[in-house]
């Protein structure tokens, strides 16, 4: 299985592919260590969220995927940001400053919580300076308890999923409602990664693979056309007035009945589209990524632009 502190790279993002036009990256003064300080705020609300270190690489790689890449000193590897929590940072722009030495990210904080204490910012202490001995006060509370955060690892997960992967809609395992949303992407990319190396036998998603991406092509329609049929079946039911032959308890029922039924049949296209993803080494936050370039940005201009 894909360890989860590895950088989540691929090769549609390797540095080496781009190396020509990198110049830009010579103009930055780095550290005695190859090191350039990084600092990311709020593209919002302007708050200053973390400070964190990037090399050349882990820069140019954050220019490339429009996600934070970092470079962890303690590690002395890079570190993609939400690697381990899900809390990724889409990068909006990168701002250079006057001496070319510090570098400020405006992101967009998923699960807004960018500190690994559980709070919004890392900047969560203020100087008192009310009374004659100043003091450091906590200013933001707790958003989420680390341990929730990072206590589930990626083979927990991995144990959760397999209860979409072979099909089973009995109750939810308690791994899988551990998961929270903002994680369930990575952990699905890491499920991936791992099924696409299994025996066919031992899992859906790896008989998929072996199949190839037709077989999984065919899939991402079948359920398509699934959720089309549920779609009309709930809409039939929320317009019906046959009130004569059901109580209004049945079609309270009914209704719900059919509402879950629409989001199961979603659920499956989601998943047999991540399915599709990684055959080709995408990862889907990238997806996330290009749906957030998309804010304010009017649909048909977005459009022309896919057509000129």
């Amino acid at each position: 299985m894909s360890n989860p502190n590895t950088p989540m790279t691929d090769t549609s993002v390797n540095p080496n592919n781009h190396n020509k036009n990198a110049s830009w990256l010579d103009e930055i003064s780095y550290t005695a260590e190859g090191l350039i300080p990084a600092i990311a705020q709020d593209k919002s609300t302007g708050e200053i969220l973390m400070m964190a270190w990037m090399n050349r690489e882990s820069l140019q790689l954050t220019a490339q995927t429009k996600t934070a890449v970092y470079f962890s000193r303690s590690r002395g590897k890079l570190w993609h940001k939400g690697e381990t929590s899900g809390h990724t940072q889409i990068v909006h722009d990168i701002h250079l400053d006057c001496d070319a030495d510090v570098i400020v990210l405006s992101v967009t904080q998923i699960g807004d919580i960018a500190c690994h204490t559980g709070r919004k910012s890392c900047f969560y202490r203020k100087l008192d300076l009310t009374s004659s001995s100043p003091s450091w006060e906590t200013v933001a509370p707790v958003i989420k308890d680390p341990n929730e955060i990072y206590g589930t690892t990626v083979s927990e997960a991995s144990n959760a999923i397999m209860a979409t992967d072979n099909r089973d809609v009995g109750q939810p395992t308690e791994a899988v409602a551990s998961i929270e949303a903002s994680t369930v992407l990575q952990h699905l990319d890491a499920v991936m990664a791992e099924r696409k190396q299994a025996d066919a036998k031992s899992s859906y998603v790896a008989s998929l693979y072996a199949k190839g991406l037709n077989k999984i092509l065919e899939k991402v329609g079948e359920e398509a056309v699934e959720t089309i049929i549920a779609a009309k079946d709930l809409a039939f039911a929320s317009n019906t007035t046959e009130a004569v032959v059901n109580t209004e308890d049945d079609l309270a029922a009914e209704h719900s009945a059919l509402t879950d039924d629409l989001i199961y049949e979603i659920a499956d296209v989601w998943f047999h589209t991540i399915v599709t993803l990684a055959w080709f080494n995408i990862r889907s936050d990238r997806v996330l990524v290009e749906l957030a370039r998309r804010f304010g940005l009017s649909g048909i201009d977005e459009k022309n632009s896919r057509t000129q």
